[in-house]
């Protein structure tokens, strides 16, 4: 019976575990629908706000904001200016939940740089590692300062867990606390996060995310280095194609596991449910119950809020 079933299971989802990724974009009145992923918007600062407000009201344990700005430059300066679209967010959302959700930002400059890469570019067009490092500390001092408690570093540029974390200790930002992405991997599924961002990104990013085609012992050599270097929390994206890296990431991880299903895994289970070939519910839900199954603590999805009024 439902019942016999719901009691012996051995895996089970929780809204305190899911994290919603959420989107701000400068200059708009009113939130911007997001063409592919029909139901997620764009949000204004006084509506991710109130989003914010039914997240705490869900039970949800945290909401992952990025930011979309009005102008691009090759630095990605509007990352770290304290009146820029992602700061200020923060500081409003900090303000209106307090201690009683997570509030995470994305520690990237791939939304802010009019070339659409995580990092800074060299003379030659590449993306120059160290020089990008610099740039990483000073996102996470703004953000630290516009009240973030964990800062999700995306970019996938080498050492950037202890370059971060050392440029937070000097500052006095202990307690702020750091999400890796200890396997990020080059991916399709990508597409509607860079439409919901409005990347300026020409091509991809396979020279500095992992490739697909490697294996485990590579996802656990990132996992070494950034629990070496401060990691918090690390994480596994995409999480559906990778759910065999997350299991092993889950069994050696000395810290809690994270997971993202990211937008186009949102976006194909959304479109087949809006034709009718799937049932939402119960697809959303074994989708997460797999990610969790396989080792994740925690679960960044954009069906969090759905999910929690489910369960």
């Amino acid at each position: 019976t439902p019942a016999l079933r719901r009691l012996v299971a051995a895996t089970r989802l929780h809204p305190a575990e899911l994290v919603l990724p959420v989107f701000v974009r400068a200059g708009i009145e009113a939130p911007v629908p997001i063409g592919a992923m029909p139901g997620v918007v764009q949000h204004t600062v006084e509506s991710l706000v109130a989003e914010a407000g039914r997240c705490v009201e869900a039970g949800l344990g945290g909401i992952m904001l990025f930011g979309v700005p009005r102008a691009k430059d090759a630095g990605g300066s509007g990352a770290d200016d304290p009146a820029g679209i992602l700061n200020v967010a923060t500081r409003a959302v900090a303000d209106a939940v307090g201690d009683r959700l997570v509030v995470m930002t994305d520690l990237c400059l791939d939304e802010f740089t009019d070339h659409g890469h995580c990092g800074v570019l060299d003379d030659a067009g590449r993306v120059d590692n160290d020089a990008t490092l610099e740039r990483y500390a000073a996102m996470a001092l703004a953000q630290a300062r516009a009240g973030s408690g964990m800062l999700g570093l995306s970019g996938m540029m080498d050492g950037q867990v202890g370059h971060v974390r050392a440029a937070l200790d000097a500052a006095g930002f202990t307690d702020v606390t750091l999400l890796a992405y200890t396997a990020k991997y080059t991916s399709g599924l990508y597409g509607p996060f860079r439409e919901a961002v409005a990347s300026s990104l020409v091509g991809d990013r396979a020279t500095y995310q992992q490739d697909p085609a490697g294996g485990v012992p590579e996802a656990l050599r990132e996992l070494a280095l950034d629990v070496a270097e401060g990691a918090d929390v690390v994480m596994v994206k995409p999480a559906g194609p990778h759910l065999d890296i997350l299991a092993a990431v889950a069994a050696a991880s000395p810290v809690p596991v994270a997971a993202y299903q990211i937008s186009g895994e949102f976006s194909q289970i959304v479109a087949a449910a809006d034709r009718g070939w799937i049932d939402r519910e119960r697809v959303v839900t074994e989708s997460l119950l797999g990610i969790r199954r396989a080792g994740a603590q925690i679960i960044l999805t954009y069906f969090a809020l759905e999910v929690a009024g489910w369960l």
